[in-house]
């Protein structure tokens, strides 16, 4: 429906009409039980929407996303459903200076994860309710004005099953005779209301500050309970209350805050203020290592610094996403750094976090931090890396531009101007602008207006003692930009490459002297933009790239460490280092790599370079290569280790001779074993999906591990499983069961997706590829835009690595440039990707 894709200037034209003053949203929630008497289950939905009208008369939209309308009332007129119900909006007309609205509707549950989700427990049948509204589904629950800058407060009260219990924004008042009542909230945009409801596992605590009290809650799904660890979510909560209280002079300003682990969500977490919703997956069913913690605590001081950057100071519209989500990125590895265990975050950052960031500035869908958002459509797939990874580097470039203590009292400043408000770009640099005393008037126009990533190269020539006469550093890569970065000098010392000089310079144009370096001694190494201050990509010199092919493990400290695997990565990604080059970088540092984090990097990049960017005729004798190293090392890792743990799971992910499988079943039967690893329920999954890709687990066996794990986890890790396996049959039910089908909720589409096309299978999924492009334009016409974004990505024939699937690509994009912007989009950074790959698998027979 047109309608449901809200336009920027729609909205605009809305909130120069509107101000709103209050909603009261009654749910009854109770039809999520028993049996449904209709193919659709619904809820009932009654909302009062109090709102003026600056001009009298005038008319106006209401957002309304749901299979019918009970009633509309307008200021006491009963209006038509018929006629102003159209599916997704309800007209109204003939607005007072003052109005009161209230539409009775039956809204949808969903299986999606947008809008209300209903979510069944196959372990015990129990009925789980969370809302997921990000950026406008809000109007799938309740009647509203679906745009950020239409800020209200709202009164929630819900009907719910007996025996249930009942979460919301605001604290609960009161619950009698099934209904819960929840106190007004202070003025917030409707993506950020919540609703949970069902039978959950609650945890409470409670944070203290001086006189300030703030109830702590943390919640799951009942078959969870035995896995969760509520405290270590508290105690991270309260380090990161601890440390905004502390920079933000501005308190907690929701009163509660819970925490929600929910199923089949499709988000990492999501900032409802006083109702923060998190997926499940959080909750670690085995073993993992200390990567997952870090991970889990980045998502959760993430969300709370939202409660500040987006709940509390709002964009006007999602143009200016980056004032919520470049903050929040930003500020989940900085209060890692200074107030938790991780104090290696930034480790993490500069190799995990702007690899996402690398990749989608290189795309063609590539755009500002401060992006051209015209519509809703475009707005959901503006949650990417440019507008999170990106952004948050840029922010630490402006944190070592302005200077941290001008950077925080900007914050106070923003927060305490704008509070319960809406802003944009400018209003955030005129608070800079006061604090540190720069102008960012250019700052901004070279950092946050435009796009792509320059790239920062070392040029050194020396006497002939081999001292340093010259040193600079070359930037290109389109738009220059003012760099502040370090360039740091190692020198190889019995095996360690040690830092034994830095100078700090701001690189400008072109190209950018280092004079406090010359004259120095000969470096082994030469890192540009050492301690990660800037957002480039980095290249070596010749000197220095030799150095690390023979030295990368004796790197001494692990942030540099990080950079230069995060800077020979991009290599390798650009054409310019083959794809067999990184991977036996690979097997013959990784084993000495000390954070865990970067090691299980290393190994995703590793397996991204055998299946997209080796050459084809390489491949199998790469992965027996990748199989054996992962295997040396699982047996050398000390027993128990999250080193062995990692190394594990990487050799079930490259297993590729009969060997490798008949260790993998052995470890499964429990007839074989190496020192010191478990092999928990988690881990027995990741064994069983290869041995099912390569036909070594069948149904029956399937079905016997889901006896013994017979959970919603188990579920989805089956589903994957069953689809991976390598059969005709196989392949034509997943195709038909994502594709043909809405039976799948989101959770089991993601998983079917996933197992769908393995490595090993490029001739037995290539009959999709021509069906690819025949389907994808109905898919995203038919489904919601989260499922057309999954299948469209995912089922994207990349496995069919050949020119002629590029030139399918071109030849769909060509004949259909008037199919909707935003599916296009993905279409072209499918095509980008598999572009990319083409010309990383000529570098790499280039060197075979």
């Amino acid at each position: 429906m047109p309608g449901e894709n809200l336009s920027r200037d729609e909205a605009r034209v809305r909130a120069e009409l509107l101000t709103v003053d209050g909603y009261e949203v009654d749910l009854d929630l109770r039809s999520a039980v028993g049996e449904s008497p209709s193919e659709t289950r619904t809820f009932r939905s009654v909302t009062t929407i109090r709102f003026r009208a600056a001009t009298p008369g005038a008319a106006t939209f209401v957002d309304l996303v749901a299979p019918s309308v009970n009633a509309v009332t307008l200021n006491g007129r009963e209006l038509d459903p018929a006629a102003v119900f159209d599916g997704s909006r309800v007209s109204l007309d003939g607005l007072a200076a003052e109005n009161v609205l209230m539409v009775d509707a039956q809204c949808a549950y969903s299986r999606t994860g947008e809008g209300m989700h209903r979510f069944v427990d196959p372990e015990d049948g129990e009925v789980y309710l969370y809302t997921q509204y990000e950026p406008a589904d809000a109007r799938r629950v309740f009647a509203n004005f679906e745009q950020p800058d239409l800020k209200a407060p709202y009164r929630f009260s819900v009907t719910a099953p007996e025996g249930w219990t009942v979460w919301s924004n605001g604290a609960e008042e009161s619950r009698e005779g099934g209904v819960w009542r929840f106190a007004e909230t202070a003025p917030i945009s409707t993506y950020i209301t919540c609703v949970v409801a069902g039978p959950y596992h609650y945890v409470t605590d409670t944070y203290r500050r001086g006189e300030l009290e703030i109830p702590l809650g943390a919640m799951c799904r009942k078959g969870l309970a035995k896995h969760f660890d509520a405290e270590d979510v508290f105690l991270v909560t309260k380090q990161g209350f601890d440390f905004f209280h502390d920079n933000f002079d501005f308190p907690y300003p929701f009163g509660k805050y819970d925490q929600a682990f929910v199923p089949e969500y499709n988000l990492g977490a999501m900032e409802n203020p006083g109702m923060v919703t998190f997926r499940e997956e959080f909750i670690f069913r085995g073993k993992v290592t200390q990567a997952s913690y870090e991970r889990r605590a980045n998502v959760i001081l993430h969300e709370m610094a939202h409660m500040w950057f987006g709940d509390l100071v709002t964009m006007v519209w999602w143009d200016d996403l980056w004032l919520k989500e470049s903050f929040a990125d930003f500020m989940g590895s900085f209060v890692l750094a200074e107030a938790t265990r991780f104090t290696n975050s930034w480790v993490s950052f500069a190799n995990g976090r702007k690899a996402w960031a690398y990749r989608a500035d290189q795309l063609p869908s590539t755009h500002p931090v401060t992006a051209d958002i015209p519509d809703l459509e475009a707005a959901k797939l503006n949650f990417d890396g440019i507008t999170y990874a990106k952004g948050a580097a840029v922010l630490k470039q402006l944190v070592a531009y302005a200077g941290r203590d001008a950077f925080l009292e900007g914050a106070r400043r923003y927060f305490k101007r704008h509070a319960y408000g809406n802003t944009r770009l400018g209003d955030l640099l005129a608070v800079l602008e006061e604090t540190s005393g720069r102008d960012m008037t250019d700052w901004s126009r070279a950092w946050l207006q435009t796009s792509g990533v320059n790239v920062l190269t070392p040029l050194l020539t020396y006497d002939a003692a081999g001292r340093i006469t010259e040193l600079a550093v070359a930037q290109d890569g389109g738009t220059l930009r003012p760099h502040r970065v370090a360039v740091g000098l190692y020198r190889l010392h019995e095996g360690d490459l040690t830092r034994y000089a830095r100078a700090e310079v701001d690189v400008t144009g072109e190209r950018t002297e280092v004079p406090e370096l010359v004259g120095l001694d000969r470096p082994d190494l030469v890192l540009v933009n050492d301690d990660d201050l800037t957002y480039c990509k980095v290249r070596f010199d010749d000197g220095s790239l030799e150095t690390l092919r023979g030295n990368l493990g004796g790197i001494t400290d692990p942030l540099a460490r990080a950079l230069c695997w995060s800077a020979l990565w991009n290599l390798t990604r650009d054409g310019l280092l083959p794809a067999r080059e990184f991977a036996a970088l690979v097997l013959e540092f990784a084993g000495v790599e000390s954070e865990i984090g970067v090691l299980q990097m290393l190994h995703a990049w590793a397996r991204s370079a055998l299946v997209h960017y080796a050459a084809p005729e390489w491949r199998e004798a790469g992965g027996r290569l990748l199989a054996a190293g992962a295997l040396k090392e699982l047996r050398l890792a000390a027993p128990g280790s999250e080193h062995q743990l990692t190394w594990a799971r990487f050799f079930a992910a490259t297993a590729t001779t009969e060997e490798d499988f008949a260790l993998l079943a052995e470890l499964l039967a429990g007839s074989a074993e190496i020192e010191g690893l478990e092999v928990d329920q988690e881990l027995r999954w990741a064994l069983l999906e290869t041995l099912a890709a390569h036909g070594r687990a069948d149904e029956a066996a399937l079905a016997a591990e889901l006896a013994r794990d017979d959970t919603a986890s188990g579920e989805r890790h089956q589903v994957r499983c069953l689809a991976a396996r390598p059969s005709e049959a196989v392949k034509a039910q997943a195709w038909a069961q994502v594709v043909e089908s809405d039976a799948l909720s989101n959770a089991l589409v993601g998983a079917t997706i996933a197992g769908f096309a393995q490595p090993s299978q490029r001739e037995l999924v290539a009959p999709y590829a021509p069906k690819y492009f025949e389907v994808i334009e109905r898919v995203w016409r038919e489904r919601s835009i989260q499922i057309g974004m999954d299948v469209v990505r995912g089922l994207f024939p990349a496995l069919r690595d050949d020119p002629g699937t590029l030139e399918a690509t071109d030849a769909w994009l060509a004949a259909h440039e008037s199919a909707a912007p935003a599916l296009r989009r993905l279409v072209l950074e499918e095509r980008d990707d598999l572009a990319r790959a083409l010309a990383a698998q000529e570098c790499d027979a280039a060197a075979g």
